[in-house]
């Protein structure tokens, strides 16, 4: 079986391989294709993606290549991580929302729009490819931000796809360490939108522990989100990326002053790229912690095995809605645990609240609003988006921000 990762020269990919390596027999792996436009870059990785798959005892054959054809035909997964337009887009979609007092991030508000622009054509454009090359029933696997909205662009065009984000197993990690139980003994109600997501249980045995959980460790819970306890004296505990929504003019003040993510992300890259170039490396190195996407591998290869086998695993992953939410519409892109056999169907969960259904309920209009933007593009459909964001929602924000992304965004807009 072949595994194409589209994207493959990004400081991510070790990450990938170690999870490839340990679970390649397992799976069936003969093949690990390696697929980036930027050539350079995969005389470094594809080499240490091998070394790593070597060290775990898998021999499958890894190769890496410039053309997307010849990478993506006959895989039987093909796992999308992109980043259009590279760091430096991302320091710019963080920076310019900041001139209009909103908040600069990468797939929150005005920045996460910029992203989603410039990248869902060129994801559609690679699933095309996929669907004209792959192997029969291939599915494809979006790792790429913002996945909501990236995951629905796909899904719209009509094609295999399926969203995935390292945010839930995050906390089911950190849930089972808080339990003293293992990883897999813990299943979330992980309910809402990419980025936009409560748990609202943890079951173990069957049985809620969420309550005793924060009976127990509210204040280190909440230290971990960035958020005070009281946002989630409900019981629903969110992601950290609620602290844009929740603590938004702080975090636009803090943001005005610190460094960039993607500034200190640049720099962390940079030091990566020394280490990869040791020819002896045989293992992700310490410092790849740091650069973002926790367990991004075991969620990766978890999910490929459900995909695969049909082995009814349950995952949080991006979906059609299809009435789960019932306040949403059936075709909106949805973050939920799933059950992932035959058919991908998400398991019953503790619901929302009518304060997070309500920022749910907005935040997917504009994603729906951003797809039809990038997928047809036009400056209006722009500021249609930008003005039904809950975090800018006034004509002269929509206005003023429309103006800063397409200005700093042109070379990736083909229509601005």
């Amino acid at each position: 079986m072949k595994i194409a990762v589209v994207g493959g020269g990004s400081t991510y990919t070790p990450e990938l391989a170690e999870g490839f390596g340990a679970n390649a027999v397992a799976l069936g792996i003969d093949e690990v294709a390696l697929v980036d436009p930027a050539a350079k870059k995969l005389e470094v990785i594809g080499p240490l993606v091998r070394r790593i798959m070597r060290r775990h005892g898998s021999d499958a054959k890894v190769e890496w290549t410039t053309d997307l054809d010849r990478g993506v035909e006959g895989a039987a997964i093909v796992l999308l991580q992109l980043r259009v337009g590279g760091q430096r887009a991302r320091i710019e979609d963080e920076a310019f929302p900041l001139e209009c007092g909103c908040v600069g991030q990468e797939t929150t508000g005005a920045g996460g729009l910029a992203k989603a622009l410039r990248t869902i054509p060129v994801a559609l454009g690679i699933a095309d490819r996929v669907r004209e090359l792959a192997a029969p029933g291939a599915w494809i696997v979006d790792f790429t931000n913002p996945v909501g909205m990236v995951t629905r662009a796909l899904l719209d065009a009509g094609h295999r796809a399926i969203g995935l984000c390292n945010v839930a197993i995050g906390f089911q990690r950190r849930f089972a360490g808080l339990l003293g139980r293992a990883p897999e003994d813990v299943v979330l109600d992980h309910v809402g939108l990419n980025h936009l997501t409560w748990e609202t249980g943890v079951r173990v045995d069957g049985r809620d522990v969420l309550p005793g959980l924060l009976d127990e460790h509210r204040d280190e819970i909440a230290d971990e989100v960035d958020l005070p306890a009281a946002v989630f004296a409900d019981g629903r505990v969110p992601s950290y990326y609620l602290h844009y929504f929740y603590a938004h003019d702080t975090e636009v003040e803090r943001l005005r002053t610190a460094p960039s993510r993607g500034r200190e992300v640049a720099r962390i890259e940079a030091e990566l790229w020394k280490i990869y170039e040791d020819d002896t490396l045989d293992r992700k190195p310490d410092l790849l912690s740091q650069r973002g996407g926790a367990y991004y591998s075991e969620a990766a290869v978890a999910l490929m095995r459900s995909l695969l086998t049909r082995d009814g695993g349950v995952h949080a992953v991006n979906v059609r809605n299809r009435g789960f939410l019932p306040y949403l519409p059936d075709e909106a892109v949805i973050e939920v645990s799933a059950r992932v056999g035959a058919d991908i169907t998400p398991v019953d969960a503790a619901p929302l609240g009518p304060r997070q259904r309500g920022l749910v309920a907005a935040v997917a209009a504009y994603e729906e609003l951003g797809v039809q933007a990038a997928v047809r593009g036009g400056e209006r459909r722009v500021y249609e988006a930008l003005l039904a964001h809950p975090l800018v929602g006034q004509h002269d924000l929509a206005e003023g921000l429309t103006a800063r992304l397409i200005a700093t965004g042109r070379d990736h807009l083909p229509w601005a």
